[in-house]
């Protein structure tokens, strides 16, 4: 049986948390934040938001494991500070 998109990025959100816990202190503003945008259900999106200084340095980490665990990835950077990481999956 094959996962719905919406699971496959479920499952990936999990997998970021994981790795990236040291960025997501429950007790601090969090570096790396994460939503899963699915107004189209067929081709949801997980969006993860770096938000700290040197930004682009940990986009580049979050966006090469994104990529190592089958997902495309975009970027959309706000400025050095804001940048987003898209991931979507077939």
């Amino acid at each position: 049986m094959t996962k719905e998109p919406i699971e496959v990025l479920d499952d990936l959100a999990d997998q970021v948390v994981d790795e990236f816990e040291a960025y997501r202190q429950p007790d601090e503003f969090k570096d790396v934040s994460l939503v899963i945008e699915n107004s189209d259900e067929e081709h949801p999106t997980l969006i993860v938001h770096v938000d700290r200084e040197d930004a682009e340095s940990l986009a580049d980490r979050i966006d090469e494991f994104l990529r190592e665990h089958g997902a495309r990835t975009e970027r959309e950077q706000h400025s050095e500070t804001d940048v987003r990481v898209l991931a979507t999956v077939d």
